[in-house]
């Protein structure tokens, strides 16, 4: 008794002696092959030539500066504990007197590292920090031989003092027109608290 009603019709064709040999798939195979000798390279000479990065690529990051060139990471472990892969470590640290230059606020990070081995560049510590403080660039991550030089540090993660790293792509107009509110003590710089009796 047949299970269902369709049918399927097996052809028996004899193959010929070029089809036994397989002489036409192979000259067919070697035309798609030599057909791509005249068309356009994808391949770009990296790294004299760089392709453009999208808007929403997640790179390198970086460990912003404000506008007088302190350090805006308070070591708060927001980004750390956001981090699905657990690549970020931090130890903090209490500001001393004399240091309102290098650090924005009373605590920083004495150590920030960033296993890039682990990390998975979603971008999720960047949503987490309230301070701004973390961002994904454009920049690639540089390949090595050995996998401890994987483990970013400060060194390597804080922007140098004048040389700001754009990250206005990384920025939502909502938090641009954040930043432009007078009077939040998130936007204030340590001059403006020395000016207001709140140091």
């Amino acid at each position: 008794m047949p299970l269902t009603n369709r049918s399927v019709v097996v052809s028996h064709k004899e193959q010929s002696f070029s089809e036994k040999i397989y002489f036409p798939a192979i000259v067919k195979g070697m035309a798609v092959t030599f057909s791509h000798l005249f068309k356009k390279r994808p391949t770009i000479m990296y790294p004299e030539q760089k392709r453009e990065y999208a808007a929403v690529y997640r790179g390198q990051h970086v460990l912003k500066r404000d506008e007088n060139g302190a350090e805006r990471c308070t070591a708060c472990g927001m980004c750390a504990v956001a981090c699905p892969a657990e690549a970020i470590t931090m130890e903090s640290a209490e500001r001393k007197k004399g240091e309102e230059n290098l650090y924005r606020e009373e605590k920083y990070a004495k150590t920030y590292e960033i296993n890039m081995l682990r990390c998975i560049f979603c971008g999720l510590c960047e949503e987490a920090c309230p301070k701004e403080a973390i961002f994904l660039t454009d920049r690639i991550v540089a390949s090595e031989y050995e996998r401890d030089v994987f483990v970013y540090g400060k060194d390597k993660l804080v922007e140098k003092i004048g040389l700001p790293i754009d990250v206005s792509k990384r920025q939502t107009p909502e938090v641009l027109a954040f930043k432009k509110i007078p009077g939040l003590k998130h936007n204030q710089l340590h001059q403006e608290k020395i000016s207001k009796g709140k140091h």
